[in-house]
């Protein structure tokens, strides 16, 4: 198969392998939030569960976690009656977005430590609470924080999507090993060659998109300082 016809054929699987990013996407940054309030408030046995979901989710290696995900949870739906409930790009979109929400918690939940202390007591001291506290004071400055190891979060998440081909699921990288396989892997270093080009465009499109973020966010910030540093003198 000729190059140009190739890349037809390795598009065509990419809006399969963006679905896959952005739940993992959606999802994990959700349970990301839920998870770090959950280890920032101490929440006796609660805050020890969700410190070992994070520890899972950046120990054990991703596409074990895929594995788990693919034959676990059919195990799991099976105790209620329902069998065959999860394919593989469900069991894909799952397992990667409990991957994205443990990485990304450990790096909120510093973000928010990295907050001032006098930030905090501020923040009290004008009677807020923690839901006005996050969304008014704390949150913004930890957003400003945390926006740098959350580009690098995503750019991992884009690498990761590439092994859910081990479980089955029809994505870019999957077509391209179907692609070479018909081909008798005439063409292994033009497929790679595009494969490459395509996860660095991505990655490129969402590193872009956290940079304009982090300079929007910056000149927020700097606007905003005289009241942050009158806050932190109360």
């Amino acid at each position: 198969m000729h190059l140009s016809s190739m890349i037809p054929e390795l598009l065509s699987a990419l809006p399969l392998t963006l679905a896959i990013m952005f739940v993992a996407l959606i999802a994990g940054f959700m349970l990301a939030l839920v998870t770090t309030a959950l280890r920032v408030r101490r929440i006796p046995g609660i805050s020890q569960l969700a410190d070992l979901y994070v520890s899972y989710a950046r120990s054990v290696p991703v596409v074990l976690q895929l594995f788990v995900a693919f034959y676990g949870l059919p195990l799991i739906t099976g105790l209620f009656g329902v069998d065959d409930f999860l394919s593989a790009t469900t069991a894909s979109m799952v397992g990667l977005s409990f991957y994205h929400g443990g990485y990304l918690s450990e790096v909120m939940r510093p973000a928010f430590l990295a907050v001032e202390r006098g930030q905090h007591d501020a923040a009290d001291s004008l009677g807020y609470g923690f839901r006005q506290k996050i969304t008014r004071i704390i949150g913004p400055q930890a957003v400003h924080i945390a926006l740098p190891g959350y580009g690098n979060a995503v750019i991992y998440l884009i690498h990761n999507v590439a092994l859910v081909m081990y479980i089955g699921a029809a994505d870019v990288m999957a077509t391209a090993h179907l692609i070479m396989e018909r081909d008798y892997n005439q063409y292994q270093f033009g497929t790679y060659l595009v494969l490459a080009v395509i996860y660095s465009l991505l990655c490129l499109i969402a590193w872009l998109v956290v940079r304009f973020f982090e300079r929007r966010h910056g000149k927020y910030v700097s606007k905003t300082a005289p009241a942050k540093i009158k806050f932190g003198s109360l």
